[in-house]
């Protein structure tokens, strides 16, 4: 059951969460100039005089967090946790993405080996001066008080949101360098007055019972804690100075400290209570150049029977965990920068523009032709001629004389090229007598112009029953051989589905040729059949054939 301390404080924690919540806001207001720093106002005045594309930085908070952390050492003697500490710090944001970070970290941190040393401790300081020689068995051990003080560069890696415009929860990561102060201190079981080693006969009875098995290791730990707490007076402190680097320790208010240069790579993730309020959630480790952060740097190595002084190969470090809040401070200004979205600005004035200026619209038509120039591919038609929508001039014949200046507005075929007034230059009949005798049995007989058989297909898209610019320039031919030709027929053929909708689609589209060709071009109507061969081919293709 939770003791009445802990529900006041959560308790506390519940109310301060729903009371900033509704202090929310969705981010700050562009225009509001009074977050903006003075060196900034030019920039600005710019943007909102339309001659800077970019809105200026705004002023934000600094933030201040505390937190309780539990510092481990990564070393050759296991850690022992949880362990205790706080850490203090401050934070300000250098853009959205990247900010600086000032943070100081004190704790300590404990381990116990469950493993023996029969040699290798022969080397360290701590232990042979409290009375431990060969042939005995040590157990290490170790209390490290650690100091840290490190600035960082931190680097928000989830603020930047494209469907979304801004989170209550960010993910950050980064590095720093700093300084490591740390006191380590070993259990020997001497006091300042003995040398006597008081643990000689606790270890060798831990060592005969369990030996240094794996499996063991936790037994061992329990029967070194239980033993080393039954034991009287001073020894059961950690009272021996661990082995240092030499001349490492400084005098002063650092009396019997290590100072190191270190680097430390961090990684945390933040929640939001309010504007003003978050907590936060961090690991950090941090990297010393030194192998006695634990007191123990020498290997279990042996020649012949025989120590020998062999260090380990890596350096020590440690890591801290910490939990704790943090608070934004500062007037005003808007909430650090990590908290933000850079594109809501941006994806706001797109839905809804307020500072952009469009251009004003222009609906010119310079040649008069009833298409505006932004559509208009032939910008510079002449004074009445018909156009397409396209606003190109009209050629009915396609003989590349646009209809307002084609004397012979339907040139046939054969006729063709023309010259500049679009009038064609047929060929003379009596030179082309052999080859209409040649065609004879065609319709028309001797002497008579032969029909053709290189009529066009028309080609309609979906249901469209409409006819096209095209399809007429194309309905314009067949009737220009058609009256070159005045005894010959056409049949008009679609090939519709087995719907009946296609099948009535076929039959507009074969009546509105009909009514275009007799109509509008002037041929009889007894000239021209029609049909609609259910799958005979292309539903969107209507043939013309010679009948």
């Amino acid at each position: 059951m939770l003791s009445k301390k802990y529900k006041l404080l959560l308790g506390v924690l519940m109310l301060m969460g729903s009371s900033v919540f509704a202090q929310m806001d969705p981010g700050y207001n562009v225009k509001d100039s009074s977050v903006i720093p003075s060196k900034r106002l030019p920039q600005y005045n710019e943007f909102w005089n339309n001659q800077y594309n970019f809105p200026a930085k705004p002023r934000n908070m600094w933030e201040v967090g505390a937190s309780i952390t539990s510092p481990t050492e990564s070393s050759d003697v296991p850690a022992k946790i949880p362990t205790l500490g706080f850490e203090a710090h401050v934070r300000k944001a250098i853009g959205y993405l990247f900010s600086l970070r000032l943070q100081y970290v004190n704790g300590y941190a404990e381990g116990q080996s469950w493993q023996p040393s029969t040699e290798g401790f022969q080397f360290n300081s701590a232990w042979t001066q409290s009375g431990y020689k060969a042939g005995d068995i040590v157990y290490y051990n170790y209390k490290a008080n650690i100091q840290d003080l490190s600035l960082q560069g931190l680097f928000t890696l989830n603020n930047i949101r494209f469907h979304k415009q801004k989170t209550g929860f960010t993910i950050y990561a980064g590095g720093g360098i700093g300084l490591t102060a740390f006191k380590t201190m070993v259990n020997t079981g001497s006091n300042a007055t003995s040398t006597t080693p008081q643990y000689e006969t606790l270890f060798q009875d831990v060592y005969q019972t369990y030996g240094a098995s794996y499996a063991n290791r936790n037994k061992i730990r329990k029967a070194l804690e239980d033993g080393i707490d039954g034991q009287a007076g001073e020894g059961s402190n950690y009272n021996t100075p661990a082995q240092s680097d030499a001349g490492g320790r400084w005098p002063g208010i650092f009396s019997g400290y290590t100072l190191k240069p270190s680097g430390t790579v961090v990684f945390g993730m933040a929640y939001k209570l309010g504007k003003r309020v978050n907590i936060a959630l961090e690991d950090r480790i941090t990297f010393l150049k030194t192998d006695l952060l634990d007191g123990q740097q020498w290997q279990e190595a042996a020649a012949n029977g025989t120590a020998v002084n062999v260090t380990t190969g890596d350096f020590d470090s440690y890591n801290v965990l910490s939990l704790g809040l943090n608070f934004n401070l500062g007037s005003k200004a808007v909430e650090p920068l990590w908290w933000l979205n850079p594109l809501d600005y941006a994806y706001s004035e797109l839905n809804n523009p307020v500072h952009t200026k469009f251009p004003k619209p222009k609906f010119d038509d310079a040649d008069g032709d009833g298409v505006i120039d932004q559509l208009d591919r032939e910008p510079n038609t002449p004074a009445g001629c018909p156009v397409d929508t396209h606003g190109v001039s009209r050629d009915t014949d396609g003989d590349g004389v646009p209809d307002c200046k084609d004397k012979q507005l339907i040139t046939p075929t054969e006729c063709q090229p023309v010259d500049a007034d679009g009038v064609g230059k047929c060929p003379d009949p009596a030179c082309c007598k052999t080859v209409l005798d040649s065609l004879s049995h065609l319709k028309g007989g001797i002497g008579g112009a032969a029909c053709a058989t290189d009529y066009p297909s028309l080609s309609f898209k979906g249901n469209g029953k409409g006819l096209s610019g095209d399809t007429k320039a194309l309905l314009a031919t067949v009737a220009s051989k058609l009256k070159g030709s005045p005894d010959c027929k056409i049949a008009i053929t679609g090939y519709p589905g087995a719907s009946k909708k296609e099948q009535a689609v076929c039959k507009d589209r074969n009546d509105a040729i009909v009514k275009f060709l007799v109509e509008t071009l002037g041929i009889s109507a007894d000239r021209i059949t029609t049909d609609c061969v259910v799958g005979g081919g292309d539903k969107n293709t209507v043939d013309i054939k010679s009948n």
